[in-house]
C-alpha cells in the first residue's frame, strides 16, 4: 500500500522527482529534456524543479561511485530502474566523499527517501530495502569506501571507456580533465559591447552586491551562480550566459562590418550574437532543428540584433543561395565532452564509437562549408570535444584534403576551473580559403 503523495515542498517530492528523470537517463534520455518531462507531468513549481534539478544533476555526478556502492550493499541489482536511480539520488546527498555538501541532515535524506519510496506504486514495496541500504552506507562507509578502492569508475564517475581514452589522449593531464569535469560550472557572461562597456557593467553589478571577476575583453564570472532572470540588464540584453571559452570565437573569425557571414549549427545563438555584438553583418544563422532556431531567434531579440534565420542541413546545400560568405563559423556536432561539468549526463549517455561517428559527420559538414567560401576566406572550425578525432585529428586531415592555409588559433583548450581561469574544453582551427 502506498503513502500519501509527498508534499510539493518536501525533500520525498523532489527526490522521487529526480529520480524519474535520472531513470529517463538511463533510457538515453537528455538530462534537460528528462526533467523537462518529469517537471510538465508532476506540474511542479518553480521552488520544486530547481530542488528537482539540484538532486538530478548531484546524482549524474556521483553515478559511478553510488552504482558500485549499491552493488557492494545489494545481493541482486535493484529492480525496477527508478529503484536504482531513487538510491542513486539519495547517495548523491549522503556521500561527502564523493563530492557531496551535506545540503540536508543524514537523518533526514534517509527519512525523506524512505517516504518518496513509499508514495510510489513501484517502489512501495522496497521501503525496507531503502532504508535498509542508506542506513547502511552511514555505519559502514569507510569499510564501504576502502571496498571501492581500485575502483575508477566509482573514484572518478566516469564509465571506464572514458577514463581510458582521457589517459591515452592526455598521459600527463588526464586526472586534472576528469576532475575538471566533476567541478561546478561557473556562470560566466558576455558583456554586450553594443549598449555597455566591462567597466559600467562591472560597477551594475557591484550597485546589485553581486561580487564578479573579469575573464576575458568581454567576459564575467559572477562569483555566485544566480537565476537567469535576476542577471542585471539581461533582460534589457546588456549581457548573456556564454562559457569563457566559447567567446573567443567571435573575435578569432575577425568578420568586419559589412561582410557576409555563415554561422553553421547556430542554436541556441550564444556565437552569432556575439559576432553581431562585434560587427554589423549580413549574417545567416543556420540549424537544421526547427525548435532550436527559434532560440536563435528569442536570443537576437532579446539582444535587438538581427540575421537571416535560415532552416537547413549543413552537410547539404540545398537551402543556399549560391552567394559565397566571406566568413563562416563552423560549430560542428560532437561528444561534447569538453563540457560534461554544465552536463554531467554526457558521460553515461555517450558510447565508446561515438567520437568516430561524429567526426564522419563533422568532415562532411566541414567539406561541404568550405564549398561556400568565398576565396580568401575564412572559416573557423570549432568543437566542444576534448576527444582529438574529433578535434585536433579532424583539422589536421581537413587541412590536407583542401591545402588550406591554417591560421594562428587556441587549438585545444582543455577544461579549467581556477582562480583567475575558468572555461570549458573546446577546440578551435583557423583556415584561410586561398586566393583574393
Amino acid at each position: 500500500m502506498t503513502s500519501p503523495y509527498p508534499k510539493h515542498d518536501s525533500l520525498a517530492y523532489s527526490l522521487l522527482g529526480a529520480a524519474r528523470a535520472v531513470a529517463l537517463v538511463r533510457t538515453g534520455t537528455a538530462l534537460p529534456q528528462a526533467l523537462a518531462r518529469v517537471n510538465q507531468t508532476l506540474s511542479a513549481s518553480p521552488q520544486a524543479r530547481g530542488a528537482i534539478q539540484d538532486i538530478a544533476y548531484r546524482a549524474m555526478r556521483a553515478r559511478g561511485r553510488a552504482d558500485a556502492l549499491v552493488q557492494a550493499m545489494t545481493s541482486k541489482p535493484p529492480q525496477p530502474p527508478l529503484l536504482l536511480a531513487l538510491l542513486e539520488c539519495a547517495l548523491a546527498l549522503l556521500d561527502t566523499d564523493a563530492g557531496a555538501d551535506a545540503a540536508y541532515e543524514a537523518y533526514t535524506v534517509v527519512d525523506q527517501t524512505v517516504s518518496a519510496a513509499g508514495a510510489d506504486a513501484e517502489l512501495a514495496h522496497a521501503r525496507g530495502m531503502v532504508n535498509a541500504v542508506l542506513r547502511r552506507f552511514l555505519r559502514e562507509r569507510n569499510a564501504l569506501a576502502a571496498q571501492l578502492a581500485g575502483n575508477r569508475e566509482a573514484q572518478w564517475n566516469y564509465p571506464q571507456w572514458w577514463i581510458d581514452a582521457a589517459r591515452t589522449a592526455y598521459p600527463a593531464a588526464w586526472e586534472q580533465l576528469l576532475a575538471a569535469g566533476n567541478s561546478l560550472p561557473p556562470l560566466t557572461l558576455r558583456v554586450n559591447r553594443r549598449k555597455t562597456d566591462m567597466a559600467a557593467y562591472l560597477a551594475l553589478l557591484e550597485q546589485h552586491g553581486m561580487a564578479a571577476q573579469q575573464l576575458g575583453p568581454d567576459a564575467v564570472r559572477l562569483a555566485q551562480p544566480v537565476p537567469v532572470q535576476r542577471i542585471p540588464g539581461f533582460g534589457q540584453g546588456l549581457a548573456s550566459v556564454q562559457d569563457a571559452a566559447a567567446q573567443l570565437a567571435a573575435p578569432l573569425l575577425d568578420a568586419q562590418d559589412g561582410m557576409r557571414v555563415l554561422d553553421a549549427c547556430a542554436a541556441p545563438g550564444g556565437k552569432t550574437g556575439h559576432l553581431l555584438e562585434c560587427a554589423a553583418l549580413d549574417l545567416v544563422a543556420l540549424d537544421q532543428d526547427g525548435q532550436r532556431l527559434q532560440r536563435v531567434a528569442d536570443n537576437l531579440q532579446r539582444l535587438q540584433l538581427q540575421a537571416s534565420l535560415q532552416q537547413g542541413d549543413a552537410a547539404r546545400q540545398d537551402w543556399w543561395d549560391g552567394k559565397p560568405f566571406d566568413r563562416i563559423l563552423a560549430d560542428v556536432p560532437c561528444t561534447a565532452s569538453g563540457i560534461v561539468r554544465r552536463h554531467p549526463d554526457i558521460r553515461w549517455l555517450r558510447r565508446k564509437g561515438d567520437a568516430t561517428q561524429l567526426a564522419t559527420l563533422s568532415a562532411r559538414i566541414l567539406d561541404n562549408l568550405w564549398q561556400m567560401l568565398a576565396p580568401g576566406g575564412k572559416m573557423l572550425f570549432v568543437t566542444c570535444s576534448v576527444w582529438p578525432q574529433e578535434s585536433e585529428g579532424q583539422a589536421a586531415a581537413f587541412a590536407v584534403r583542401h591545402q588550406a592555409l591554417r591560421l594562428p588559433a587556441p587549438g585545444q583548450l582543455l577544461p579549467v576551473s581556477q582562480a583567475g581561469q575558468d572555461h570549458d574544453g573546446l577546440f578551435y582551427a583557423l583556415f584561410q580559403k586561398p586566393g583574393v
